[in-house]
């Protein structure tokens, strides 16, 4: 019996990712590889079925065999990069958002910090319908793409799923952050009402040894910042 609307229901995550893991079918710059995060093992499979048999623009979909974080399975749809990209995703997320009772999906980019709506203007905007568009994006990312952002750090991987940041050094526990904000330095300051805490010290020190050379601040209780060459991420402990 095939999956019906609601089936899903909490089981696939509101925030996908666009781009940020490479195809297994060809060449990045002209496959797109949309990534869903998914609750339980069979949830997974069943979105990989739904979405092969229902959308014949779709080249392959494939889930993890194995968990990638705690719970989490990750289901990856390859589609051709062309022209109607960004109607075609918008396509299958109004089968999936059925499936899973997901009514407002955001997507990040690449390897983006921040996650925007998933409009079909902001769809356009981000995706590149075409080979050498996806080149320059990918050769400008700079500081935007969270890889290089931590380029300065000790730390041994850096992942995001949905809007949460997992960081891990070697022969240390990982982290996790909830992603709040990215920025030029400037804005970031202007845009923080919180005042310094000046009382965490030690949380402050302890982060400073464990990302690296950044300059790590803590506002009210929970915002943390850490800055790198003009560009301050904004994060709150999970």
């Amino acid at each position: 019996m095939g999956l019906r609307a609601g089936d899903l229901h909490d089981l696939v995550k509101p925030v996908f990712e666009v781009d940020s893991y490479r195809s297994k079918m060809g060449s990045d710059a002209n496959i797109v590889v949309v990534s869903f995060s998914v609750m339980e093992q069979q949830a997974a499979k069943d979105l990989v079925d739904f979405i092969e048999k229902g959308y014949n623009f779709v080249l392959d979909a494939d889930a993890t065999p194995g968990e990638i974080d705690e719970g989490i399975y990750k289901v990856f749809v390859e589609m051709e990069r062309n022209a109607n990209i960004s109607s075609q995703v918008l396509e299958m997320l109004d089968g999936v958002g059925k499936l899973a009772e997901v009514e407002n999906f955001r997507f990040r980019y690449y390897k983006s910090f921040t996650s925007k709506d998933a409009s079909l203007s902001n769809l356009q905007e981000m995706i590149p319908g075409d080979a050498s568009s996806y080149d320059q994006i990918v050769s400008e990312s700079g500081v935007n793409n969270f890889k290089d952002f931590f380029n300065k750090s000790y730390l041994e991987s850096t992942e995001m799923f949905g809007d949460a940041l997992l960081v891990k050094k070697a022969y240390a526990d990982p982290i996790a952050f909830t992603v709040k904000d990215f920025s030029n330095t400037h804005q970031i300051n202007e845009s923080i009402k919180e005042k310094i805490n000046m009382n965490d010290y030690a949380e402050i020190m302890f982060l400073t040894k464990y990302l690296g050379d950044y300059n790590v601040m803590k506002f009210g209780n929970k915002t943390l910042t850490f800055e790198n060459e003009g560009h301050t991420l904004v994060v709150e402990r999970l």
